[in-house]
């Protein structure tokens, strides 16, 4: 199965939806909250080639963007092979 790291933000729905689709896929992910940790979003914003809103999400380390890119992968149907699932 892939490594999968989110980062996300207090009280964002987008996060949430994305968590729920990666939940719903059985699939186990590393969450790192950057709300009120500068260091993180800094890190967050150099792996996601300047990016700053949340979700920002990486699979096996790479960046596949945030909530509406993971489900336009899932639409297509490529979602399941990054995830390792088919």
């Amino acid at each position: 199965m892939a490594n999968v790291e989110i980062y996300t933000g207090m009280m964002c729905g987008y996060c949430s939806a994305a968590k729920r689709l990666l939940k719903k896929k059985g699939v186990d992910f590393t969450e790192t909250d950057v709300t009120w940790k500068p260091a993180k979003r800094v890190e967050m914003m150099e792996r996601a080639n300047g990016k700053h809103s949340v979700p920002q999400i990486f699979i096996d380390g790479e960046h596949v963007g945030g909530c509406d890119d993971l489900y336009a992968l899932d639409a297509n149907g490529k979602l399941d092979g990054k995830l390792g699932l088919s």
